[in-house]
């Protein structure tokens, strides 16, 4: 297996081509683009990436100012390219830190008349909701939307609460779908922890001005603590949730909904999709003949021992999810999150986490590869 630093020089030298050259070649690409050693932060974490109607990249993430931990003080940084990637626009704080509390948890949606949603939260304790209608240049002024989460308190007498991270859905029928756990903390001091927890939606009939709950997924013995979740809509009209989860099978979870927000099926798992107890990303690629692709990404750590954040892997299913035959690595050495999007041309984008041998704390790359490349070994 090769180095992270031999990956790492590959990767440079292959950003360096062209989108056109990596289109006619079908070779992915690896690339910095929120790194310690360039923004001042110790950490870069919890990717989110979407591609904006005019094709641009925005790409989120947590700036973790005095250590990695999930409850340092942070922004909420977000960066753009409109060249798919070759070039970043400066650092931009969407939200920045106040009181020592994390802010953190980016879950941006494209919907239509070219918003971009985001919702987001602070301490674990409070929900925001902002958007942009100038494709991620300036953001409205955030509105709190803890309210709607204090709506399952009755249900679930919840600690701690998130939304995503990771890039969430616009239904066809217009409804914002938006992925959140929630913990019922077993300890309190010196942080509320994240277990146990229980996984719902939340949603807007109206582009984001007002935000209602969801059910909760149905509490199955034996489906432990699932939290990071992500939704996909189907070809039939289906909402798919793709969860993980800390199960002794090992393997990421998935429960279904007509509306995307009620009557969840008991959540069951998928065999080919491993879990190492870390987010992954799931997006539906559309074909111009008519054929639709799910395509999801996780590290695949199931052949290493005590199966660490390493050897991102992407997979392609023809099926709707219930089979996943086809995979490439993406990266060989340390990743962890990781958020999918596709361009207007059909590029796969992923922005997931690494470490470089040069810094302490993880950074954020972007890797881009054809969809073609999977489909062909169909």
């Amino acid at each position: 297996m090769a180095s992270l630093a031999m990956i790492l020089i590959f990767c440079v030298s292959v950003a360096e081509t062209s989108i056109a050259q990596t289109i006619k070649h079908n070779v992915a690409s690896s690339t910095p683009v929120l790194t310690p050693i360039d923004h001042p932060y110790s950490s870069l974490r919890i990717p989110a990436l979407v591609v904006t109607g005019k094709g641009t990249l925005l790409a989120f993430a947590a700036g973790r100012i005095d250590s990695g931990s999930d409850w340092a003080d942070m922004d909420l940084v977000m960066r753009r390219s409109e060249d798919g990637g070759n070039n970043w626009e400066p650092l931009q704080i969407v939200a920045k830190s106040s009181g020592n509390m994390p802010v953190d948890n980016p879950t941006p949606i494209i919907g239509q008349n070219g918003i971009v949603h985001l919702i987001y939260q602070r301490d674990y304790s409070r929900a925001y909701y902002t958007q942009s209608k100038d494709d991620g240049k300036t953001w409205s002024k955030p509105s709190d939307i803890t309210s709607t989460f204090d709506e399952f308190k009755d249900e679930y007498n919840w600690k701690v609460l998130a939304p995503g991270p990771g890039h969430s859905i616009q239904l066809q029928n217009g409804r914002l779908i938006v992925p959140v756990w929630l913990a019922d903390s077993d300890v309190l001091t010196p942080h509320r922890s994240h277990r146990p927890s229980r996984i719902a939606t939340i949603y807007s009939d109206d582009m984001g001005e007002t935000w209602k709950r969801g059910a909760l997924i149905p509490d199955v013995q034996g489906f432990k603590n699932p939290s990071e979740t992500m939704a996909v809509q189907l070809d039939d009209g289906r909402v798919m949730l793709n969860i993980r989860n800390e199960s002794e099978e090992r393997k990421r979870g998935v429960s279904y909904s007509k509306n995307g927000i009620t009557n969840w099926t008991p959540p069951t798992y998928i065999d080919d999709l491993f879990e190492p107890i870390c987010m992954g990303s799931i997006i539906r690629v559309d074909q111009p003949e008519g054929k639709s692709y799910l395509i999801f990404v996780n590290p695949d750590s199931e052949q290493i021992p005590k199966h660490p954040r390493k050897n991102l892997t992407v997979k392609l299913s023809s099926d709707g999810g219930k089979t996943w035959p086809v995979s490439k690595i993406l990266e060989e050495g340390v990743a962890g999150y990781s958020d999918l999007a596709v361009g207007l041309d059909g590029i796969i984008y992923c922005l997931y986490e690494t470490r470089t041998d040069k810094q302490k704390g993880l950074a954020l790359h972007l890797s881009q590869f054809n969809i073609q490349e999977l489909i062909d070994q169909l």
